[in-house]
């Protein structure tokens, strides 16, 4: 049902002409629910362990994204206000400044995938990702993750990395300290 519902849309574009003037971005905001088949990821949707916020993203614009590649870029529901915006001719209000990133020179091959810090939170779970390492505090139980080796979180490193992890913590300390309680 949903690979004919994007058909529909995908073919009415073809039919209006406006396929080569559309970005079609496919993606979720959240990772599978509990029913889901995550491997290789841990847990799932309400989590911040891969499982729960890893997910796919399917990017389309003909012309301008080059068709049938990969690109290793980390980006979160919010770059895709920014990228939208920044396709559109639009900027954000500057007295309110976007989370996001504009990921489209990464999508068009302008720029390379790019490291970058991301931190989440919610009750009792915080998350960050620094580059490749992943630090995930589960009410209190820390780890700390390499996520080139380890996307399924099956190996804490946090004592044998011990550096990384402090500087992984800090970063995450210092991003919450700036947000509102939660």
């Amino acid at each position: 049902s949903m690979d004919q519902g994007i058909g529909r849309v995908l073919d009415a574009l073809r039919r209006a002409r406006l396929e080569r003037d559309t970005l079609v971005i496919f993606t979720s905001d959240n990772g599978g629910a509990g029913y889901s088949f995550n491997w290789p990821f841990s847990f799932q949707k309400l989590f911040l362990w891969e499982g729960g916020i890893r997910v796919p993203a399917i990017v389309r614009w003909p012309g301008v994204i080059t068709a049938n590649q990969v690109v290793d870029q980390p980006v979160t529901t919010m770059d895709w206000t920014a990228t939208i915006l920044a396709v559109a001719g639009a900027a954000a209000d500057p007295a309110y400044p976007l989370d996001g990133e504009d990921v489209l020179p990464v999508l068009r091959g302008a720029r390379a995938p790019y490291d970058r810090s991301l931190f989440w939170r919610m009750r009792t779970r915080a998350a960050a990702r620094i580059a490749h390492w992943k630090y995930v505090n589960e009410a209190g139980a820390e780890h700390l993750y390499d996520l080139h080796v380890d996307l399924g979180e099956k190996t804490n490193l946090m004592a044998r990395q011990a550096d990384v992890f402090e500087r992984v913590r800090a970063a995450y300390a210092a991003w919450d300290a700036q947000m509102l309680p939660g």
